[in-house]
């Protein structure tokens, strides 16, 4: 592509794939003239940090978020379910440790229910149930490690 980031952001036609233009799974550099705009390149560890993936704004559903910049729509972000949000953040915090979250001792787990709590982890459907099952405890420990947190 010989445009200038500037010029195909400019460009009222839309992308001609209708796939997200970057995922979670897909760096952005993989779109090119995505990759050179330093909005969509600011944004993208916050987008997947929540698990979310970048669309073309014409493609924004209603519950999409479009993101502008001096003026112009340049990004719709679809935000990800939030029992899809808690498996992303599992999983974020296997990679951030290193092992499964199962292998971790009982004061790196309590550590993982402290992170989890202030993240809103337990107020999901299912959210005690889901994080046991992570941590390979009964959904008894989980509660335990969130009243020894409000005890102390």
């Amino acid at each position: 592509m010989t445009e200038s980031a500037d010029e195909s952001l400019a460009s009222t036609e839309p992308p001609a794939s209708t796939e997200p233009l970057v995922s979670t799974e897909s760096p952005v550099s993989a779109v090119p003239f995505l990759s050179a705009d330093p909005f969509v390149s600011a944004v993208k560890p916050l987008v997947d940090a929540m698990g979310a993936e970048m669309l073309p704004p014409d493609r924004a559903g209603p519950d999409d978020v479009v993101l502008s910049w001096q003026g112009a729509d340049v990004v719709a972000v679809r935000l990800p379910q939030l029992a899809d949000s808690l498996d992303h953040i599992l999983a974020a915090l296997e990679r951030k440790r290193g092992k499964p979250l199962a292998e971790l001792d009982r004061k790196a787990k309590q550590e993982v229910v402290r992170i989890l709590e202030a993240r809103g982890a337990f107020s999901v459907r299912h959210g005690v149930e889901t994080v046991a099952s992570a941590l390979g405890v009964s959904r008894f420990t989980v509660y335990n490690y969130l009243n020894r947190e409000k005890g102390a």
